[in-house]
């Protein structure tokens, strides 16, 4: 069995994987997903097709990378991404929210995910606000 750690954001998570050669389904130990990881893979299918967007918009960008690798080419678009999240003063994560939901949706999670932010940093509602250029 291996258990692997990584950060994402604000949260660990730990991935784990049996690797049997001929698997017994019996002895796969059963694992639930919790509201995490269904929430994990929702952020991932979500910036995934962020990206996806973005491309569209940008072909110059698609015109660029159209010659290298594909690993070559997934690096390049999320730089460009982050480039344009910070271009619009935004954070990465917050783009790929603009790029997938309607703007009231956008505005609404927006809060809600900054809220949480603040929460977990211990940090005042008003004074989170003011570090982070927020206008509520």
């Amino acid at each position: 069995m291996v258990l692997k750690a990584r950060q994402t954001g604000l949260h660990t998570v730990f991935c784990v994987r049996e690797i049997l050669d001929d698997p017994d389904p019996s002895s796969i130990p059963q694992i639930r997903e919790n509201d995490m990881t269904v929430k994990e893979l929702t952020q991932e299918a979500r910036h995934e097709e962020a990206l996806k967007k973005y491309l569209l918009d940008s072909p110059q960008l698609a015109e660029e990378i159209k010659d290298l690798p594909a690993d070559d080419q997934k690096d390049q678009i999320q730089w460009a991404f982050e480039d344009e999240a910070e271009s619009q003063g935004l954070q990465p994560w917050e783009l790929t929210l603009k790029y997938t939901s309607t703007p009231e949706e956008f505005e609404a999670a927006r809060l809600v995910l900054h809220k949480e932010a603040a929460e977990v940093l211990g940090v005042e509602w008003e004074e989170y606000c003011e570090m982070n250029n927020l206008v509520v």
